[in-house]
């Protein structure tokens, strides 16, 4: 039984990352009216840097989320060395640029300093955690690497869980949209990374380095 729900979560954890590493597209293919924009200013949206910054963020972030989830299966690494560092270094580049790009717009973000705060810390982690994980994986310290790896995905999936906790806490505000947005901003990634902390804890404990 706990096996079927493994593999069901397990499923459901990588179509929703592929279905929001696709959401980019729509930015593409309708009006730019729509979703977070609409609670933009005018002169913010009419920026070149603001413009280069937020479709770097939401392009290569898209794609990280995308390519990322496929990255944890053992079994894939264990057949796949060569094909596993290929896309690890792709996700990595994306995660580098795109978290960039994510503190610039996050110092921007709706909502005032709650909001900027809460955005520009997931861009500052997502960042630190990725390099780190770039870094051990170059020293071959792969326990390591494969730890800050899962603490980088758990940042990056806020993209996900933005999207899901959003719309339950404007209603949860009765339509304010701002409050909502002021919460989500901390709520859409801070419980993945305790998620991922207890990951990882269980991993040490596993290979038997904490105890």
């Amino acid at each position: 039984m706990n096996l079927v729900i493994k593999k069901i979560s397990w499923v459901i954890f990588a179509l929703l990352s592929c279905i929001i590493g696709l959401y980019p597209i729509l930015y593409f293919v309708l009006e730019r009216n729509f979703g977070l924009l609409q609670q933009k200013s005018e002169e913010l949206l009419s920026s070149p840097i603001w413009n280069a910054a937020f479709y770097t963020h939401i392009i290569l972030g898209g794609f990280a989320l995308l390519i990322g989830w496929t990255q944890f299966p053992k079994a894939f690494r264990d057949r796949n060395r060569k094909i596993h560092k290929k896309i690890g270094m792709a996700y990595v580049t994306a995660a580098f640029f795109s978290s960039l790009a994510g503190i610039y717009i996050g110092l921007y973000a709706t909502g005032g300093i709650v909001s900027v705060l809460g955005f520009v810390s997931l861009g500052i982690i997502w960042l630190g955690t990725t390099m780190m994980g770039w870094l051990t994986a170059k020293k071959q310290d792969f326990d390591s690497h494969e730890n800050w790896m899962i603490f980088s995905y758990a940042a990056c999936f806020a993209a996900v869980t933005l999207r899901i906790w959003l719309p339950i806490l404007i209603i949860m505000h009765q339509g304010d949209f701002i409050p909502a947005y002021q919460i989500v901003a901390w709520l859409c990634w801070v419980p993945n990374i305790a998620v991922a902390f207890w990951i990882v804890r269980r991993r040490k404990m596993r290979l038997g380095i904490i105890e």
